[in-house]
């Protein structure tokens, strides 16, 4: 198993401390035992992560120390981190999830999520989703291996679904493809990926994240006959009951949800009261 570095660990530890002392100076949001409002009781948010990092390298980028801050918020504002697996019921009408519920996936396998993500998800003791697409672990120069894969995994609070076997533009490719041959692609993508994950892990892969959000009747349909029982969009939506199990909405996390912006984004829109502001620049 690979490790992390003593160093980071001591870093993160630090960083923790900064971001709680941040927090609570400048907290002047709703305390953790405030009441819900109806809005929050109705609705479930998913947030989204790609990669992470020291600094911003494009805008798929959350540094770590804003993650840092975004758990924090959620753990000192009475939110409840519930698994997706929780979210696909609540949609489906078979499950309740507590009042200010929020979801946490993250895509693509980046290897940041093993080296900056974990640390702070194992602190938190929060569920966190994978989608992965299998041809770049253990091959990319930027994804993770699946010894690491493995390790998270074995934590008990990342579980491992789909994001077809090597993210294809669907729009793209069907414009490209005779219709005979684009319907083998969609099969493959959804089938490798999904026989690929469950063996390695042995574990039975039931959601699928659609690359680039992309969706339609059809694809819906082939994502059926292989055997998922709910997908992800990322269109920037609350998710309440009677979705689209098949195009549940998700948000994704930049590294300018901080302060009021990420107040909004959690709540569902519904945070009128006054938040605490911004992190500040370089909260190293």
């Amino acid at each position: 198993m690979k490790l992390i570095p003593i160093s980071f660990r001591l870093g993160l530890a630090a960083l923790l401390a900064i971001i709680v002392a941040d927090a609570a100076s400048q907290a002047r949001g709703a305390s953790p035992g405030s009441a819900a409002t109806p809005a929050e009781s109705r609705i479930a948010v998913i947030l989204v992560y790609h990669r992470f990092g020291p600094k911003v390298t494009d805008s798929m980028t959350v540094t770590t120390p804003v993650f840092a801050w975004q758990m924090k918020y959620l753990h000192e504002n009475g939110y409840s981190v519930v698994p997706l697996s929780e979210v696909v019921k609540f949609v489906l009408g078979s499950g309740s999830l507590p009042p200010r519920a929020v979801a946490i996936a993250a895509d693509d396998g980046h290897r940041t999520v093993f080296t900056d993500m974990k640390p702070l998800v194992e602190h938190y003791r929060i569920p966190v989703t994978l989608f992965i697409y299998p041809s770049a672990i253990s091959n990319a120069s930027y994804a993770m291996t699946w010894e690491q894969l493995r390790d998270l995994k074995a934590t008990g609070l990342f579980s491992i679904e789909s994001h077809t076997y090597w993210h294809p533009n669907f729009r793209s490719e069907k414009k490209r493809l005779a219709p005979e041959a684009y319907r083998g692609l969609v099969a493959t993508q959804l089938d490798k990926s999904r026989e690929t994950l469950e063996r390695r892990f042995n574990s039975k892969v039931e959601m699928l994240a659609w690359p680039f959000g992309i969706y339609d009747d059809e694809l819906i349909a082939a994502a059926r006959k292989a055997g998922y029982i709910a997908a992800f969009s990322i269109e920037r939506s609350n998710v309440a009951p009677g979705a689209n199990v098949m195009a549940i909405p998700r948000y994704i996390v930049t590294n300018h949800d901080t302060g009021r912006a990420f107040a909004n984004l959690v709540s569902g829109g519904s945070a009128e009261r006054s938040i605490q502001p911004s992190l500040p620049n370089n909260p190293y």
